[in-house]
């Protein structure tokens, strides 16, 4: 077992999952990968399972009864981390649109900040193949965030994330709220607050060539009322 685990939640993703799978294990640098499954109708189960018998213990896969969201997923992914005594744990997303090549920086700069960011914005703005009304949601969104919570981060809503451990020890995991973007602003902005330091690194985010993106209505309601919600929270402690 390496010192790192990769936490990658799948919904649907037949056609990313294994290219991703290839390109992380092609890396030189040894780290392990948790997939947890939403319980996928396609064959994304059956084909990380045909996966694991190349990638052996360096390939874990949990298989979730139903669909409960990014954040859960996450969160189950973090815990199954920490038992099994990870230094180093990264969440990203199936899709392709985070550059696996990246995890490498990441996992170096863990070694001075206690969490880092695959940044879509800073130092300019990196989107690949992203309509324009989503960029302007997103970056929009990033300026909605720093001016209500103040939490000094130019991708606050970004899914490519490296935690050391003790980050996520310090938090209580049950009390994360959310599911969706506003899990992705919690996390940071709780950390943040206890005082952990943090850096951006750009990346380039790639939207997805295949499957369907899991973004609706409902994901950025819950992003827009839960910034206020976390912080009039953190008002109080």
């Amino acid at each position: 077992m390496g010192h790192t685990l990769i936490v990658i939640p799948t919904f649907n993703e037949r056609d990313n999952i294994k290219p991703l799978l290839e390109k992380i294990f092609s890396l030189k640098t040894l780290m392990d990968v948790l997939i947890l499954d939403d319980n996928s109708p396609d064959d994304t189960k059956k084909i990380v399972l045909e996966c694991k018998k190349k990638y052996n213990a360096r390939l874990n896969l949990i298989v979730r009864e139903k669909k409960q969201g990014l954040g859960k997923a996450y969160i189950e992914g973090f815990r199954w981390a920490l038992k099994k005594k990870y230094k180093k744990i990264i969440q990203m997303d199936a899709d392709l649109s985070h550059p696996p090549e990246k995890l490498i920086n990441i996992i170096n700069q863990l070694d001075s900040y206690d969490f880092v960011v695959g940044s879509r914005y800073v130092n300019g703005i990196r989107v690949l193949n992203w309509p324009l009304n989503r960029i302007v949601l997103s970056i929009g969104a990033s300026w909605y965030v720093r001016l209500i919570t103040r939490l000094p981060c130019m991708d606050p809503t970004a899914g490519f994330v490296g935690y050391n451990r003790s980050c996520l020890l310090s938090l209580n995991l049950n009390e994360i709220m959310f599911v969706g973007y506003a899990f992705q602003i919690e996390m940071k902005f709780k950390l943040w607050k206890l005082g952990y330091s943090f850096k951006e690194i750009p990346i380039t985010f790639k939207n997805r060539i295949h499957g369907e993106s899991k973004m609706n209505s409902s994901i950025i309601s819950e992003a827009i009322l839960g910034v206020i919600i976390i912080k009039i929270k953190s008002l109080f402690k």
